[in-house]
């Protein structure tokens, strides 16, 4: 079975990608991307991905991605939470990452992290400003931060490119 945040990433390219008008049509979809879940699962999972269902053309509904998909939730400037808004950058080195951030903010930004723990990152040690995240073996640092914006906003802004 593949892992949630692979699931959730083909769940948002799902609904980009097709009309899907109802949970079982989006369950045969996924399991047709290898991913076997349940209609519980899959309820929280939209609910955390904050999908709606709107009105279609054909007198139906179908289900809509926030504003414009999750770019324009990361880019919303209403991340003001503590620990999330003292998120400075991010930066790679092979499978490690390291995050920047505020004075006093590294501690609960790595709790924040470490809670949801995403797959695709072994641990973290946080320090006062500085988080140092270790990757698994062959995951790539986009997945790394593909993993990491489904709960921090903001971040593919703070990450730097060599």
């Amino acid at each position: 079975m593949k892992i949630k945040t692979q699931r959730l990433n083909a769940i948002i390219q799902i609904i980009a990608n097709s009309k899907v008008g109802s949970q079982e049509e989006l369950l045969i979809m996924l399991e047709k991307e290898g991913f076997s879940t349940t209609q519980a699962t899959l309820s929280r999972d939209l609910k955390s991905l904050k999908v709606a269902k709107q009105p279609d053309q054909d007198g139906g509904y179908m289900y809509v991605l926030p504003e414009s998909g999750a770019e324009q939730a990361e880019d919303d400037a209403s991340f003001d939470e503590f620990p999330l808004s003292g998120l400075v950058s991010m930066e790679f080195s092979g499978n490690l990452a390291v995050i920047k951030t505020r004075p006093g903010f590294a501690n609960g930004l790595g709790s924040v992290i470490d809670s949801h723990g995403p797959y695709e990152i072994l641990g973290t040690i946080a320090g006062d400003d500085t988080i140092l995240i270790i990757a698994r073996e062959g995951i790539s640092s986009d997945e790394v931060v593909n993993a990491l914006a489904l709960f921090i906003p903001g971040l593919r802004n703070k990450v730097i490119r060599p």
